[in-house]
């Protein structure tokens, strides 16, 4: 009987896995087989994410053609993440109003606008004032996007997700490679040139994208706030604020010490964003399977951390050594932005989509701190200075994240 019994339970075992087997095959199957609306969000998607790197190789023509400083040229960075930050709050409570698609174009309409008026700045005053505008269409876009993926891809949510990191990463790479292209012939085309695809964007989106009603549950303001009331959801964004600072020290401040034109600076951040986008999509789901989130999260901020010292110690003696930095910096990075979404998303007990704003609006002030602060370092006392705070940040991201492990352990999330 035993006999039987155990042949029983090996016989279900085997057609357990061979069933995990066929979905996963079903899946990576439908992964290019989408709706045209789909890759329609997808490609927004891109283009909205290629603002964020999109100015990193003008930074110098900007500071050299507005006649400002490197700290009020980083506010290009700050205003534009602070906006984003804040806006994430309220993201969640438009499209539950007015549906995912209308808040999409709106979104879309706001960038078309301020990335237009970005490029007629005659004044590094007035081109900060625009990038928070940019910053505001960036946010409700971003917040809905991956919504919006998920209602009408095929394949499932984890489908939608690897199409969502692969538009991020892609958009990311992009960004400072257009900024290069464009900005080696004049600074303000960078700016013009991003107007013209979000344009494109919204046309496509208009016509391809299907409606989509409101949610029967409306969102309120003070949701993301509560949501961050939950341990295991605060402990990420924590750490996760800390983290930000070290990957945006390295995004904004990297590009006034290299001593490169445009196409210089645009080629080793295109480099950096191909590091990013890699890692992010197709090395961070096999070690989170190997070790589990929480450990692959550590090890990660550890080396980066080493790596971010790395950076300190070569800047202003060795160009060669800081591009060879900076791009494994960019595996790093990709590896760490994709475990802390999937935290981020399975931690907490509340709607995924709040949960991610609540997320987002604590991760994004250190995006909006770290490059003024970095450039104040840099122009008070050296250049290597900056990286070494962000190496602080990051032991900071890793007591954060040690000390709730517990937590995050239990709750972490598990890929098949």
């Amino acid at each position: 009987m035993s006999r039987q019994l155990a042949d029983a339970s090996a016989s279900a075992e085997t057609r357990s896995e061979t069933t995990i087997e066929t979905t996963l095959e079903a899946e990576k199957a439908s992964l290019l087989k989408q709706p045209k609306a789909v890759w329609a969000t997808a490609l927004a998607a891109v283009f909205a994410f290629m603002g964020i790197g999109l100015v990193d190789p003008i930074l110098p023509a900007i500071a050299k053609n507005l006649e400002a400083s490197t700290s009020e040229v980083s506010l290009l960075f700050t205003s534009y993440f602070l906006v984003t930050a804040i806006a994430m709050l309220i993201s969640g409570f438009v499209s539950s109003r007015i549906g995912g698609k209308k808040t999409l174009l709106i979104g879309l309409a706001v960038i078309v606008v301020f990335a237009s008026l970005s490029g007629l700045s005659g004044s590094v005053e007035q081109l900060v004032g625009f990038r928070a505008g940019w910053g505001l269409g960036n946010a409700l876009f971003v917040a809905t996007a991956l919504a919006v993926i998920v209602g009408v891809a095929s394949g499932g949510t984890g489908t939608a997700i690897i199409l969502y990191e692969a538009a991020l990463g892609l958009g990311i790479s992009l960004g400072p490679l257009l900024g290069a292209l464009l900005g080696g012939w004049q600074w303000r085309a960078p700016f013009f040139g991003t107007a013209v695809l979000m344009a494109a964007a919204f046309i496509a989106l208009l016509a391809l994208l299907p409606k989509t009603p409101a949610p029967a549950n409306k969102a309120r303001l003070r949701d993301p706030l509560l949501a961050l009331g939950h341990k295991g959801l605060s402990t990420t964004a924590a750490s996760a604020l800390f983290y930000n600072y070290g990957f945006f020290t390295i995004l904004a401040f990297t590009p006034f010490i290299l001593g490169m034109d445009a196409y210089g600076i645009g080629g080793v951040f295109f480099g950096w964003g191909v590091s990013v986008a890699v890692f992010s999509v197709f090395v961070a789901p096999v070690l989170q399977k190997r070790f589990g989130a929480v450990k692959v999260l550590t090890g990660t901020l550890v080396a980066l951390m080493l790596d971010l010292n790395g950076l300190g110690l070569a800047a202003g003696h060795s160009v060669t050594a800081v591009v060879v930095l900076v791009i494994v910096a960019g595996a790093l990075l990709g590896v760490n932005n994709t475990i802390y979404t999937e935290l981020a998303m399975g931690v907490s007990d509340s709607p995924r989509p709040i949960a991610s704003a609540g997320y987002n609006f604590v991760r994004w002030m250190g995006g909006a701190l770290a490059p003024f602060a970095a450039a104040q370092l840099g122009e008070h006392f050296g250049p290597q200075v900056p990286f070494f705070a962000g190496a602080v940040a990051m032991v900071i991201a890793i007591l954060v994240a040690f000390g709730g492990r517990g937590y995050l352990t239990s709750h972490e999330p598990h890929l098949v």
